[in-house]
């Protein structure tokens, strides 16, 4: 015969026993694992900020020192005296006023005609059915893993046989070529998202598929839009290699843009070199690019993230 034990005693009713006291102290080690990993993950970025931040600081600092001063002095001291002679010296005798010009011109020139032609592209390939969609999708898309480099030579040929050589006309078709691949991408995934009942009832009103596009679907993926203008902006206003390959032609230095001319001021002086107009120039540079993000910092974020959450 079994002799059951009747010296463990029941929990008190109404108690819930160890179940929920292992469930408890497991999510409670959860959130210090969170924290924790979010403790790391802020001290990352505020590392990442300072390194990013620190030779933007140097570099502004520099532009108001002397030569002696940069090389002498603490890096991050404040210069002796505030004077904008270095900026007026960069400005006007170095020619970065007119580097600066051409810029404006030609990135606001191509930055239009590849948001103009690359929405248009992308709104055909994202709404519309037909056959060889994927296919020209996928030629588009393929640009992204093509190194610019590699059309160096290409691209100086055509050109050269086009007579576009050293003009502004052909860096800014370039310069549109260059980035329609990420701006077709972008947007065809961006007009995906956007509701298809709008698009009917405007076509059941009667609006063409221009009008269509233009009044109706364009001020929809405004936020896309702007995130993608500005990607290009940035991206043309620090190009570097095109330039050098199609503008280096006898007389094309009236037509470099700004990074050519800022390269030629470092390169060209020799032992002579005035360092603190070379930063002042640089400055010039970078102070665009700052004032448009931070005047369009919410679009950008908006744009980024209206693909995830519609």
């Amino acid at each position: 015969m079994t002799n059951l034990r009747t010296d463990v005693s029941a929990p008190p009713p109404g108690t819930v026993p160890y179940p929920g006291s292992r469930h408890s102290a497991s999510a409670g080690r959860e959130k210090k694992e969170i924290k924790l990993f979010s403790g790391f993950a802020h001290v990352a970025l505020a590392i990442w900020g300072i390194l990013v931040v620190a030779p933007l600081i140097w570099v502004v600092l520099a532009s108001f020192k002397s030569n002696t001063e940069i090389f002498t002095a603490a890096p991050f001291s404040l210069p002796s005296k505030i004077s904008f002679e270095t900026y007026k010296t960069a400005w006007t005798e170095a020619h970065i006023g007119r580097y600066f010009l051409n810029s404006v011109f030609v990135v606001a020139v191509s930055t239009t005609g590849t948001m103009v032609f690359g929405s248009m592209a992308a709104y055909v390939l994202a709404r519309y059915k037909f056959v060889g969609n994927r296919f020209i999708y996928y030629l588009f898309v393929s640009g992204l893993a093509f190194p610019v480099f590699m059309a160096i030579v290409p691209l100086f040929l055509i050109l050269q046989n086009l007579n576009l050589l050293n003009t502004y006309t052909g860096l800014i078709l370039v310069y549109i070529a260059y980035s329609l691949p990420f701006t077709v991408f972008f947007m065809t995934a961006f007009f995906k998202t956007l509701p298809n009942h709008v698009a009917e009832a405007a076509i059941v009103d009667g609006a063409s598929h221009t009008r269509l596009f233009f009044q109706v679907m364009l001020p929809m993926a405004r936020s896309g839009l702007v995130s993608i203008t500005i990607f290009n902006i940035v991206g043309q206003w620090n190009q570097y290699l095109l330039p050098v390959a199609i503008m280096q032609g006898q007389g094309a230095d009236q037509k470099w843009v700004l990074t050519q001319g800022i390269a030629n001021i470092s390169v060209s002086a020799g032992y002579q070199a005035n360092w603190a107009a070379l930063f002042a120039a640089l400055t010039l540079s970078i102070l665009p690019m700052i004032i448009v993000y931070a005047f369009f910092q919410r679009q950008i974020q908006s744009g980024l993230t209206a693909g995830a959450t519609k």
